[in-house]
């Protein structure tokens, strides 16, 4: 498994995900459509472009969903057993159609879990920025860990 298990986290670790990703008309359309989201700043070229954006925004869940996402691989693939939650999910900057997203993960604290012996949980701290550096999303996120298997 690329994932790293609970023992293989500790406070302070940082992981700057290699995987970037330019996000594309057609992820904000489908992703919108898919989730019923008919919102036009969205959808409607025509609408968003009278407001203050000057133009179409992403959808904020696809960018949330695209920050964890490019995290996974680093981080929780094959060793997540679920999310927890997520809290302080922020979006300071709009992300646009074209827009390349980076991410930046760091542990903020790890425990073992009281209710499950093989298991712990992992806070991690995500943000993404655009390709001017700008922090688009940013969260903590909560995860409930496998521990290495006892050979």
């Amino acid at each position: 498994m690329a994932g790293l298990y609970f023992e293989e986290f500790s406070v302070g670790r940082t992981f700057d995900h290699a995987w970037t990703r330019t996000v594309t008309e057609m992820d904000n359309v489908l992703f919108s459509s898919l989730t019923m989201n008919v919102q036009p700043l969205h959808l409607d070229e025509e609408f968003a472009s009278k407001t203050e954006f000057g133009q179409r925004i992403v959808n904020s869940l696809f960018t949330l969903g695209l920050m964890i996402g490019i995290t996974v691989n680093d981080t929780t693939l094959g060793t997540t057993i679920a999310n927890l939650g997520m809290t302080d999910v922020r979006f300071p900057k709009p992300v646009f159609h074209g827009d390349t997203i980076k991410v930046q993960t760091k542990v903020v604290s790890v425990r073992q879990s009281k209710s499950r012996p093989d298991a712990g949980i992992v806070e991690f701290s995500h943000a993404a920025t655009n390709q001017r550096g700008e922090i688009v999303a940013e969260c903590t996120r909560q995860a409930l860990m496998r521990k290495k298997p006892k050979n």
